[in-house]
Protein backbone atom coordinates (compact mmCIF):
# COMPACT_ATOMS: atom_id res chain seq x y z
CA UNK A 1 0.00 0.00 0.00
CA UNK A 2 1.34 3.58 -1.06
CA UNK A 3 2.25 5.59 1.94
CA UNK A 4 0.92 8.78 1.40
CA UNK A 5 2.40 10.67 4.90
CA UNK A 6 5.96 8.82 4.37
CA UNK A 7 6.28 10.30 0.57
CA UNK A 8 4.93 13.82 1.81
CA UNK A 9 7.99 13.65 3.69
CA UNK A 10 10.33 12.64 1.19
CA UNK A 11 8.88 15.55 -1.10
CA UNK A 12 9.14 18.12 1.67
CA UNK A 13 12.73 16.85 2.55
CA UNK A 14 13.88 16.83 -1.04
CA UNK A 15 13.01 20.19 -1.72
CA UNK A 16 14.21 21.68 1.22
CA UNK A 17 17.52 23.13 -0.80
CA UNK A 18 15.07 25.00 -3.19
CA UNK A 19 14.01 27.05 -0.73
CA UNK A 20 17.04 27.63 0.72
CA UNK A 21 18.06 28.58 -2.85
CA UNK A 22 15.27 30.63 -3.06
CA UNK A 23 16.11 32.41 -0.73
CA UNK A 24 20.15 32.72 -2.19
CA UNK A 25 18.37 34.50 -4.81
CA UNK A 26 16.57 36.59 -2.94
CA UNK A 27 19.73 37.81 -1.40
CA UNK A 28 21.50 37.68 -5.05
CA UNK A 29 19.03 40.08 -6.57
CA UNK A 30 18.97 42.48 -3.72
CA UNK A 31 15.67 42.14 -3.49
CA UNK A 32 15.00 43.38 0.35
CA UNK A 33 16.70 46.40 -0.59
CA UNK A 34 15.07 46.93 -3.47
CA UNK A 35 11.52 46.70 -1.79
CA UNK A 36 13.18 49.33 0.75
CA UNK A 37 13.86 51.28 -2.10
CA UNK A 38 10.33 51.44 -2.88
CA UNK A 39 9.93 48.70 -6.03
CA UNK A 40 7.12 47.11 -4.48
CA UNK A 41 5.30 45.56 -7.70
CA UNK A 42 6.63 42.69 -10.18
CA UNK A 43 7.61 44.93 -13.09
CA UNK A 44 9.38 47.17 -10.65
CA UNK A 45 11.70 44.77 -9.22
CA UNK A 46 12.28 42.80 -12.74
CA UNK A 47 13.67 46.34 -13.63
CA UNK A 48 15.59 47.06 -10.77
CA UNK A 49 17.25 43.36 -10.50
CA UNK A 50 17.57 43.21 -14.44
CA UNK A 51 14.98 40.24 -14.44
CA UNK A 52 12.44 38.69 -16.69
CA UNK A 53 8.90 39.67 -15.33
CA UNK A 54 7.91 35.94 -15.31
CA UNK A 55 10.20 34.71 -13.54
CA UNK A 56 10.61 37.50 -10.72
CA UNK A 57 6.68 36.65 -10.28
CA UNK A 58 7.24 33.27 -10.17
CA UNK A 59 10.48 33.52 -7.59
CA UNK A 60 8.34 36.28 -5.52
CA UNK A 61 5.09 33.86 -5.28
CA UNK A 62 7.16 31.12 -3.32
CA UNK A 63 9.18 33.63 -0.53
CA UNK A 64 5.42 35.22 -0.19
CA UNK A 65 4.65 31.18 0.97
CA UNK A 66 7.71 30.73 2.75
CA UNK A 67 7.45 33.86 5.06
CA UNK A 68 9.94 35.82 3.64
CA UNK A 69 8.46 38.89 1.97
CA UNK A 70 4.67 39.96 2.60
CA UNK A 71 2.22 41.71 -0.02
CA UNK A 72 -1.10 43.83 0.17
CA UNK A 73 -3.11 44.92 -2.68
CA UNK A 74 -2.58 48.78 -1.60
CA UNK A 75 1.04 48.97 -1.77
CA UNK A 76 2.61 46.11 -3.29
CA UNK A 77 5.63 43.66 -1.42
CA UNK A 78 6.68 44.46 1.94
CA UNK A 79 9.04 43.29 4.15
CA UNK A 80 8.62 40.90 6.97
CA UNK A 81 11.53 40.44 10.23
CA UNK A 82 12.65 37.86 7.88
CA UNK A 83 13.82 39.97 5.14
CA UNK A 84 14.79 42.81 7.03
CA UNK A 85 17.74 40.94 8.28
CA UNK A 86 18.39 40.15 4.33
CA UNK A 87 19.13 44.13 3.85
CA UNK A 88 22.71 45.37 2.98
CA UNK A 89 22.06 47.99 5.60
CA UNK A 90 21.04 45.85 8.36
CA UNK A 91 23.70 45.90 10.79
CA UNK A 92 22.45 42.30 12.04
CA UNK A 93 22.51 41.51 8.02
CA UNK A 94 22.44 37.86 7.54
CA UNK A 95 22.88 38.40 3.64
CA UNK A 96 26.30 37.46 3.79
CA UNK A 97 25.73 33.84 5.48
CA UNK A 98 23.08 33.37 2.77
CA UNK A 99 25.15 33.92 0.04
CA UNK A 100 28.52 31.52 1.26
CA UNK A 101 26.17 29.10 1.31
CA UNK A 102 23.82 29.75 -1.64
CA UNK A 103 27.43 29.70 -3.83
CA UNK A 104 30.63 27.52 -2.10
CA UNK A 105 28.46 25.27 0.37
CA UNK A 106 25.77 24.48 -1.85
CA UNK A 107 28.13 23.46 -4.65
CA UNK A 108 30.24 21.65 -1.78
CA UNK A 109 27.43 19.61 -0.70
CA UNK A 110 26.73 18.66 -4.32
CA UNK A 111 29.88 16.23 -3.81
CA UNK A 112 28.30 14.89 -0.65
CA UNK A 113 28.50 10.76 -1.87
CA UNK A 114 32.04 10.86 -2.69
CA UNK A 115 32.58 12.91 0.69
CA UNK A 116 30.54 10.53 2.61
CA UNK A 117 32.30 7.32 1.04
CA UNK A 118 35.71 8.80 1.32
CA UNK A 119 35.29 10.90 4.61
CA UNK A 120 36.69 13.54 3.25
CA UNK A 121 35.94 17.32 2.44
CA UNK A 122 33.46 18.03 0.06
CA UNK A 123 34.59 20.81 -0.65
CA UNK A 124 37.77 19.86 -1.98
CA UNK A 125 36.10 17.00 -3.78
CA UNK A 126 33.70 19.81 -5.78
CA UNK A 127 36.42 22.78 -6.01
CA UNK A 128 38.95 21.34 -6.03
CA UNK A 129 41.12 22.64 -3.13
CA UNK A 130 40.57 22.79 0.59
CA UNK A 131 38.48 25.48 2.30
CA UNK A 132 41.59 26.84 4.59
CA UNK A 133 43.61 27.27 1.32
CA UNK A 134 40.47 28.94 -0.79
CA UNK A 135 39.81 31.09 1.91
CA UNK A 136 43.43 32.29 2.19
CA UNK A 137 44.01 32.79 -1.59
CA UNK A 138 40.90 33.80 -3.37
CA UNK A 139 40.33 37.70 -2.91
CA UNK A 140 38.19 38.54 -0.71
CA UNK A 141 36.87 35.15 0.41
CA UNK A 142 38.19 35.12 3.72
CA UNK A 143 36.34 39.01 4.68
CA UNK A 144 33.21 37.05 3.18
CA UNK A 145 33.89 34.12 5.49
CA UNK A 146 34.48 36.22 8.43
CA UNK A 147 30.89 38.09 7.05
CA UNK A 148 29.09 35.08 6.86
CA UNK A 149 30.07 33.21 10.16
CA UNK A 150 29.31 36.69 12.42
CA UNK A 151 25.94 36.85 10.92
CA UNK A 152 25.46 32.87 12.48
CA UNK A 153 26.81 34.56 15.86
CA UNK A 154 24.03 35.43 17.45
CA UNK A 155 24.70 32.83 20.70
CA UNK A 156 27.38 34.95 21.75
CA UNK A 157 25.96 37.06 24.29
CA UNK A 158 24.70 34.44 25.79
CA UNK A 159 28.26 33.72 27.04
CA UNK A 160 28.43 36.67 29.04
CA UNK A 161 25.34 35.53 30.96
CA UNK A 162 26.83 32.16 31.25
CA UNK A 163 30.44 32.92 32.21
CA UNK A 164 31.81 35.57 34.32
CA UNK A 165 34.65 37.53 32.67
CA UNK A 166 35.21 40.06 35.80
CA UNK A 167 37.71 38.13 37.77
CA UNK A 168 40.00 38.17 34.26
CA UNK A 169 41.95 41.10 33.18
CA UNK A 170 43.35 39.47 29.88
CA UNK A 171 41.12 37.48 27.11
CA UNK A 172 42.69 35.87 24.24
CA UNK A 173 40.20 34.81 21.18
CA UNK A 174 42.28 31.86 19.68
CA UNK A 175 41.66 31.79 15.65
CA UNK A 176 39.66 34.52 16.22
CA UNK A 177 38.81 35.75 12.72
CA UNK A 178 37.34 39.39 12.45
CA UNK A 179 37.24 39.80 16.63
CA UNK A 180 33.54 40.06 16.58
CA UNK A 181 33.77 37.47 19.66
CA UNK A 182 36.70 38.86 21.34
CA UNK A 183 35.13 42.86 20.45
CA UNK A 184 31.84 42.16 22.12
CA UNK A 185 33.04 40.48 25.28
CA UNK A 186 35.69 43.45 25.59
CA UNK A 187 32.72 46.08 25.22
CA UNK A 188 30.76 44.42 28.37
CA UNK A 189 33.78 44.41 30.52
CA UNK A 190 35.70 47.90 29.86
CA UNK A 191 38.59 46.54 32.12
CA UNK A 192 39.61 43.93 30.09
CA UNK A 193 42.09 43.68 27.48
CA UNK A 194 41.94 41.38 24.65
CA UNK A 195 44.46 39.86 22.05
CA UNK A 196 43.10 37.53 18.94
CA UNK A 197 44.97 34.99 17.22
CA UNK A 198 44.93 34.14 13.66
CA UNK A 199 46.95 33.70 10.45
CA UNK A 200 48.51 36.73 8.77
CA UNK A 201 45.53 37.13 6.51
CA UNK A 202 42.98 37.68 8.94
CA UNK A 203 44.85 39.91 10.89
CA UNK A 204 43.69 43.10 8.83
CA UNK A 205 40.51 42.31 9.04
CA UNK A 206 40.77 41.71 12.97
CA UNK A 207 42.39 45.41 12.95
CA UNK A 208 39.24 46.64 10.59
CA UNK A 209 36.75 45.74 13.50
CA UNK A 210 38.39 45.61 16.49
CA UNK A 211 39.74 49.55 15.80
CA UNK A 212 36.18 50.52 15.31
CA UNK A 213 34.41 48.31 17.83
CA UNK A 214 36.58 48.79 21.18
CA UNK A 215 39.47 51.09 19.81
CA UNK A 216 43.38 50.17 18.96
CA UNK A 217 44.21 50.78 22.89
CA UNK A 218 42.01 47.84 24.03
CA UNK A 219 43.52 45.18 22.18
CA UNK A 220 46.48 43.99 20.09
CA UNK A 221 46.34 40.92 17.04
CA UNK A 222 48.89 39.05 16.90
CA UNK A 223 50.23 36.80 13.43
CA UNK A 224 50.79 32.80 14.59
CA UNK A 225 50.06 29.00 13.66
CA UNK A 226 47.89 27.80 16.63
CA UNK A 227 49.05 24.16 15.68
CA UNK A 228 53.09 25.64 16.61
CA UNK A 229 52.19 27.26 19.83
CA UNK A 230 50.07 29.61 21.56
CA UNK A 231 50.74 32.56 23.47
CA UNK A 232 50.88 33.06 27.04
CA UNK A 233 49.60 35.87 28.84
CA UNK A 234 46.00 35.15 28.95
CA UNK A 235 43.61 34.19 32.23
CA UNK A 236 40.50 33.27 29.73
CA UNK A 237 40.88 32.04 25.98
CA UNK A 238 38.34 31.66 23.77
CA UNK A 239 37.76 28.89 20.85
CA UNK A 240 34.34 29.54 18.66
CA UNK A 241 33.91 27.08 16.29
CA UNK A 242 37.46 25.88 15.77
CA UNK A 243 37.84 22.62 17.04
CA UNK A 244 35.04 21.21 14.55
CA UNK A 245 37.14 21.67 11.60
CA UNK A 246 39.42 19.58 12.52
CA UNK A 247 40.50 15.42 13.68
CA UNK A 248 41.32 14.35 17.22
CA UNK A 249 44.89 14.24 16.43
CA UNK A 250 45.27 18.02 15.41
CA UNK A 251 42.27 19.34 18.27
CA UNK A 252 44.13 17.81 20.84
CA UNK A 253 47.71 19.77 19.31
CA UNK A 254 45.51 22.78 19.74
CA UNK A 255 44.42 22.17 22.92
CA UNK A 256 47.73 21.24 24.58
CA UNK A 257 49.31 24.44 23.27
CA UNK A 258 46.31 26.06 24.92
CA UNK A 259 46.96 24.08 28.42
CA UNK A 260 50.92 25.02 27.99
CA UNK A 261 49.90 28.41 27.87
CA UNK A 262 46.95 28.38 30.15
CA UNK A 263 47.85 29.67 33.87
CA UNK A 264 46.33 27.46 36.75
CA UNK A 265 43.45 29.37 37.60
CA UNK A 266 42.17 30.04 34.12
CA UNK A 267 40.13 29.18 32.39
CA UNK A 268 39.15 28.09 28.17
CA UNK A 269 36.03 28.46 26.90
CA UNK A 270 35.02 26.62 24.13
CA UNK A 271 32.20 27.05 21.87
CA UNK A 272 30.44 24.50 19.53
CA UNK A 273 27.39 22.30 18.71
CA UNK A 274 27.46 19.39 20.82
CA UNK A 275 25.67 16.53 19.23
CA UNK A 276 22.84 15.39 21.32
CA UNK A 277 21.98 11.93 22.47
CA UNK A 278 19.69 9.88 20.02
CA UNK A 279 16.20 10.55 19.96
CA UNK A 280 16.88 14.15 21.40
CA UNK A 281 15.20 16.69 19.50
CA UNK A 282 17.93 19.10 18.44
CA UNK A 283 18.69 18.87 14.72
CA UNK A 284 21.19 21.42 14.04
CA UNK A 285 24.16 19.84 15.55
CA UNK A 286 23.36 16.82 13.30
CA UNK A 287 23.26 19.11 10.30
CA UNK A 288 26.44 21.16 11.17
CA UNK A 289 27.97 17.93 11.56
CA UNK A 290 27.41 16.65 8.28
CA UNK A 291 27.96 19.98 6.68
CA UNK A 292 31.54 19.90 8.82
CA UNK A 293 32.22 17.36 6.36
CA UNK A 294 31.55 18.85 3.49
CA UNK A 295 32.65 21.98 3.85
CA UNK A 296 35.95 21.44 5.48
CA UNK A 297 36.29 17.64 6.25
CA UNK A 298 35.37 18.45 10.46
CA UNK A 299 33.24 16.73 12.35
CA UNK A 300 30.90 17.75 15.28
CA UNK A 301 31.44 15.61 18.62
CA UNK A 302 29.71 14.76 21.37
CA UNK A 303 30.11 15.60 24.78
CA UNK A 304 31.93 12.52 25.77
CA UNK A 305 33.71 13.65 22.32
CA UNK A 306 35.16 17.10 23.62
CA UNK A 307 35.72 15.43 27.22
CA UNK A 308 38.09 13.30 25.49
CA UNK A 309 40.07 15.43 23.30
CA UNK A 310 40.36 18.03 26.51
CA UNK A 311 41.27 15.27 28.79
CA UNK A 312 44.03 13.80 26.52
CA UNK A 313 45.14 17.68 25.87
CA UNK A 314 45.62 18.11 29.92
CA UNK A 315 42.57 19.57 30.42
CA UNK A 316 39.07 19.02 32.82
CA UNK A 317 35.18 20.08 31.66
CA UNK A 318 34.50 22.16 34.40
CA UNK A 319 30.65 22.96 33.11
CA UNK A 320 28.50 22.96 30.59
CA UNK A 321 25.95 25.99 29.06
CA UNK A 322 23.47 25.84 26.68
CA UNK A 323 23.58 28.86 24.27
CA UNK A 324 20.84 30.35 21.32
CA UNK A 325 20.75 28.13 18.21
CA UNK A 326 21.61 24.74 19.89
CA UNK A 327 24.98 25.81 20.57
CA UNK A 328 26.90 24.67 23.72
CA UNK A 329 29.64 26.71 25.61
CA UNK A 330 31.95 24.04 27.54
CA UNK A 331 34.19 25.65 29.86
CA UNK A 332 37.78 23.80 30.96
CA UNK A 333 40.64 24.37 33.40
CA UNK A 334 43.64 23.09 33.81
CA UNK A 335 43.20 19.05 34.95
Amino acid sequence: MHDGHAARQVVDIITGSWQSQALYAAVALEIPDHIAAGHTTDTALATATGSGPDGITRLMRLLLAMGVFDRSPEHGYALTPVSEVLRADNDASMRDMIQLYGEEFHTAWGAVVPAVRTGSSGFEHALGTSIHAYLANAPGAGAKFQRAMNAGNVFFPDVLDAFDFSRCTTVMDVAGGSGQFLSMVLRAHPHLHGVLLDLPHMIPVAHAHLDAAVGPDRYEAVEGDIFASVPEGADAYLLSRVLQDWDDDRSVTLLSNIRKALPEDGRLLVVERVIPEEGAPELLPLLYDLHLLMAAGGRGRTLDGYRDVLTAAGLRLESVHPLALETTLLVAAAA
